[in-house]
């Protein structure tokens, strides 16, 4: 029997999200504010390293709270987008990248840490973290209704049945991706020099036209690695449910997160 890779094992489809970093940026979902504010208080400093900081989505929230950010992002197309809009990005994966003796009182990584080992990051922030400083991945996950989800699966599968990512089992996504989290507290926990990470969620919901959620279905992983003609007959069932259901769907969304505050000594 075979199994699928883990995420941060899978980084062909890891770094095919800036295939189109301006869709990215535009269709992409801000985080709650009270994350946010959550993350800045519970960090000891103001120097924030943004992991995996793709488009700069967080990273501009956090500069708007009045934080100094610094990106690590692999993919350079995602960083030149990043840096249009006055995020400083350096290009590397995070396990590759070379601090340089620079120490930071918060790492972030918003809807990415997945595709980072898990060992080798806690590991490499505990390195970077001054003490008090906080490691802080979160991300979203979202669950279309029914009859949108089930077209999307069932489109999904068809065209691209032996990816290892996609609308795959049942229950609910949303909880089922707290498994990342759960995953990356194991990774802080075996690392040591840190204290008891937290896992938390916020949940919220926004609309989407069927335009907007057309302009969004294509930037979810293992689409951006399909051929463009499976992706438009993706698209094509996608929007025959939305229009079903009256032409706008109410997406539920969660935002898991962690914290684990790096210990002195």
């Amino acid at each position: 029997m075979t199994t699928s890779p883990l995420p941060h094992q899978a980084r062909g489809i890891a770094q095919s999200f800036g295939i189109d970093p301006q869709r990215y940026d535009r269709t992409r979902a801000p985080y709650p504010q009270a994350m946010i504010e959550r993350i800045v208080s519970a960090a000891s400093g103001p120097d924030f390293l943004n992991v995996g900081s793709g488009t700069g989505i967080e990273a501009r929230q956090f500069q708007s709270a009045g934080r100094t950010v610094l990106g690590v992002e692999p993919d350079a197309r995602m960083a030149d987008f990043a840096r249009a809009t006055g995020i400083d990005v350096e290009v590397a994966t995070f396990e590759k990248w070379e601090p340089a003796g620079r120490m930071f009182d918060a790492v972030v990584c918003g809807t990415a840490w997945h595709w980072v080992d898990p060992l080798a990051g806690a590991a490499k922030a505990g390195r970077i973290l001054r003490p008090g400083g906080v490691l802080a991945p979160f991300g979203h996950v979202y669950e279309p209704p029914a009859p949108v989800a089930t077209a999307i699966a069932t489109a999904f599968r068809r065209v691209a049945p032996d990816s290892p990512v996609g609308p795959t089992g049942s229950g609910s996504i949303r909880e089922g991706y707290r498994r990342l989290y759960d995953r990356a507290a194991d990774a802080v926990r075996a690392v040591g020099g840190f204290a008891e990470p937290e896992i938390w969620r916020h949940d919220w919901e926004r609309d989407y036209t069927r335009d907007e959620l057309l302009d969004l279905v294509p930037t979810s992983g293992g689409m951006t690695t399909l051929p463009a003609e499976q992706v438009t007959e993706v698209l094509a069932e996608v929007g025959a449910a939305v229009d079903e259901v009256g032409g706008v769907v109410t997406m539920p969304y969660t935002t898991w997160g962690l914290t684990a505050v790096r210990l002195a000594g």
